[in-house]
């Protein structure tokens, strides 16, 4: 009987069992140092190597924990018991009369079995463990002296694969670290306020600390980390957290991440500021001028006092340099762009960036103050002619700035409650679209936007526009409109911000033209395991930009030989598709790299954009984002053999009836059923049954009449399983992964009997 082969059973059973990082602690280091860190996570066991994307990184693996099972603590209990009976009767052996019955002798060896179950019983956890973060591998790290500044990629590989990627940042200023507290370890002394979470616990005592410094520290339940430090009247002192930064999202905590909270003290006791957030970054940030000579005092904590291992924060402190804005936010590819700049201590109030045929798009920026950089801005670059908002007041329709078409205005909300008007020139059947890029650019402006005619009807109206490219942002607080106008004449575009407020930081980038036709890409995962000669699935997000819905094809460019991608088509009007990518038949030492590009045809352009890695973020147990990674990565280890897919794609599956696709595998021992199970499939498509033949096996698709629709077109992905025979008489077969099959390109066609 044919079946497939054992040897792609790990391919889906690697997908299960892959390394994955809920945090590391500390999340970053001074450039030209050697740390020790912690990296918690799940599947973690037989951790052989980790990497980076900081140039030049020294890493190794030092050692591995993870708490004990329950099983193992039971075990554990009877052996300690087992051997304190053996050596008690050892002990009374010696005091008894020659004429007892022999009693077993006390051994080195029991002794070392007893003190390393005595060992086991004390890292039993006297709290919760998230698995999610239980297990833990101790890395050390060295950085090269010249590395850049700012944030970096960190992975863990096993013999499972490669994990995902975490924060690691690198930093100029000197670190200071509490000791780290990690799934298997009791933290010492944790009294009965902080594991309750009660609102009033013990605080610890301050740490001195000296400025300017980088300090990292986690926060478990009910816990307030204290921190002191001596400063002069005058300073004007930079104190910025970084906790949601490190890790944007957690699946299993309410709101989703670690809200910190920021505050300072002088000697007395009496608090000199609070935050927590800066604007609509849930980390705090504050500025605060020093008002004596003396010591304070820092307070870092939950917002409600909740706490584990991944509430991993890094707190900066100085007289450091902090941008809390620029204008414009944006400018020309080819043009310098010159930007006034606010903050505190900052080097100059305009900085000037030389033109240099920047693409469009958005980048980053940050200003250095006596050696010391600041945090980075964004500003976006277009290819769209651009103008400032005008000096002289705009708050009215009759006072609105005429516009030339296309244009980007570069403006801002100066007041609370302001307006600003915009006018232009518009024709019969002019599709127009006017898009705000603000809050995406780190402005705090909530926009609104609405057209109006000339007698001052409303034609369009938008609050929010959800772009999922911008996975970081949880309130999507830009405004777009795509509009058609109804007739020739003047037409007015009003901005304001839809909480009424306003100020110099208010600033926004108003588009105004016709539609430009456009797409982005995403790739999920951003690291992805696949068995050598064997299929992993992914999925490839189109960001449809202006109304574009053309058909996009997708292709590997720079991939070794031997990859290659089934189901590279997102069919027009569709917004995603799932995909797999093949491995050579033979293993690589070390994770690789390449690119996924999308080719489309947009107007009479051909146009190909590269797909940026990201990963699917689960928030607070039901909200999703896609969160970009700055580097693909492929691990290839192990072996496998795909199946091959028999007869012409794509398949057609008519509307209440069937279709049967024909699979090519390898005989193998031990399996005698073969299953297979869709993977997040179309609604109204299923497997009604699966059967082997004499190569391989077939497979029967069913479409339900009631929920398919002629017309959708997709990939299927499939997972096979095999059942070997129950290992005794009345248990289940006994299932085992064996793998994916390459991506089945579909299409629902209609009922055969009205063909």
């Amino acid at each position: 009987m044919a079946v497939l082969p054992l040897a792609a059973e790990a391919q889906t059973a690697t997908q299960r069992t892959t390394p994955n990082i809920g945090y590391v602690y500390p999340a970053g280091a001074q450039r030209g140092t050697t740390v020790t860190v912690s990296v918690g996570g799940e599947k973690l066991a037989g951790a052989v190597a980790a990497y980076s994307s900081i140039p030049g990184a020294l890493l190794k693996v030092s050692g591995y924990d993870r708490p004990p099972s329950q099983k193992e603590i039971t075990d554990a209990r009877e052996r300690v018991q087992e051997l304190q009976q053996k050596r008690n009767a050892g002990r009374a052996k010696a005091k008894a009369a020659e004429t007892e019955a022999p009693r077993p002798a006390w051994t080195e060896e029991d002794e070392k079995r007893l003190a390393d179950a005595r060992a086991l019983l004390a890292k039993r956890p006297l709290r919760l463990v998230t698995p999610a973060i239980a297990e833990t591998v101790t890395l050390q790290i060295s950085l090269p002296p010249g590395v850049k500044s700012g944030d970096h990629e960190l992975r863990i590989r096993t013999p499972a694969g490669l994990s995902n990627p975490v924060v690691f940042q690198v930093g100029d200023l000197p670190e200071i670290t509490e000791p780290a507290i990690i799934g298997s370890v009791n933290p010492p002394a944790l009294p009965a306020a902080r594991e309750a979470g009660v609102r009033n616990p013990a605080k610890k005592s301050a740490r001195e600390i000296k400025l300017p410094a980088v300090v990292n520290g986690q926060i478990m339940p009910g816990e307030v980390d204290r921190l002191r430090f001596s400063a002069r009247q005058g300073q004007r002192l930079t104190l910025a957290v970084s906790a949601r930064a490190l890790i944007p999202y957690i699946a299993d905590a309410v709101p989703g991440w670690f809200q910190a909270t920021l505050a300072l003290f002088d000697a007395e006791g009496r608090e000199l500021a609070y935050d927590d957030d800066y604007r609509f970054n849930p980390d705090p940030v504050l500025a605060c001028t020093i008002p004596a000579d003396g010591e304070y005092t820092i307070e870092i904590k939950d917002s409600i006092y909740r706490g584990r291992e991944d509430f991993v924060y890094r707190l900066v402190i100085g007289e450091l340099p902090f941008l809390t804005g620029i204008f414009p936010l944006g400018s020309g590819p080819q043009t310098a762009a010159t930007f006034d700049l606010s903050g505190w201590n900052l080097p100059s109030d305009r900085l000037t960036i030389p033109a240099d045929n920047r693409s469009p798009g958005t980048f980053l920026f940050a200003v250095r103050n006596q050696g010391q950089l600041s945090n980075p801005v964004r500003f976006a670059v277009d290819n769209v002619p651009e103008v400032m908002e005008a000096a002289q007041p705009n708050q009215t329709r009759e006072q609105a700035q005429p516009l030339q078409l296309p244009t980007v205005i570069n403006g801002r909300i100066e007041a609370k409650g302001d307006d600003d008007f915009y006018s232009f020139e518009g024709a019969a059947g002019q599709e127009v679209v006017a898009e705000v890029i603000a809050r995406r650019l780190q402005s705090p402006l909530d926009s609104v936007l609405e057209l109006t005619d000339a007698q001052g009807r409303r034609l369009a109206f938008n609050d929010d526009f959800d772009d999922k490219g911008a996975g970081l942002i949880t309130h999507q607080a830009d405004s777009r409109i795509m509009f058609k106008l109804p007739a020739a004449g003047k037409y007015f575009v009003r901005i304001a911000d839809g909480q009424h407020r306003g100020g110099a930081e208010y600033a926004y980038r108003l588009r105004v033209g016709s539609p430009q036709p456009d797409f982005e890409l995403r790739f999920v995962p951003s690291t992805l395991n696949v068995r050598a000669g064997a299929n992993a699935p992914a999925t490839v997000y189109a960001l449809r930009r202006d109304g574009f819905d053309g058909e996009i094809l997708l292709g590997l460019k720079d991939a070794p030989r031997g990859f290659f991608l089934s189901g590279g088509r997102i069919p027009a009007g569709q917004d995603k598709v799932q995909v797999t990518v093949t491995a050579p038949p033979s293993p690589f030492d070390q994770p690789i790299d390449f690119r996924v590009v999308g080719q489309a045809t947009v107007g009479e352009r051909q146009v190909a954009r590269v797909a940026v890695p990201a990963d699917d973020m689960m928030q607070a147990f039901l909200y999703r984002h896609l969160v970009t990674a700055r580097e693909f990565k492929v691990c290839v280890a192990g072996r496998g053999s795909p199946a091959r897919l028999l007869g012409d794609t794509p398949l057609h599956l008519p509307v209440g009836g069937e279709a049967r696709l024909q699979v090519a595998a390898l005989a193998s021992r031990g399996v005698n059923t073969i299953r297979a199970e869709l993977s997040d499939p179309p609604e109204g498509i299923s497997i009604k049954r699966t059967r082997q033949t004499r190569d391989g096996f077939e497979i029967v698709f069913a479409c339900d009449s009631a929920k398919a629709k002629p017309g959708l077109k997709g990939n299927l992905i499939v997972n096979t399983f095999g059942e070997r025979p129950p290992a005794k008489k009345g248990k289940q077969p006994q299932r085992t992964p064996l793998g994916t099959l390459p991506a089945i390109p579909f299409e629902i066609t209609a009922p055969l009997a009205k063909r």
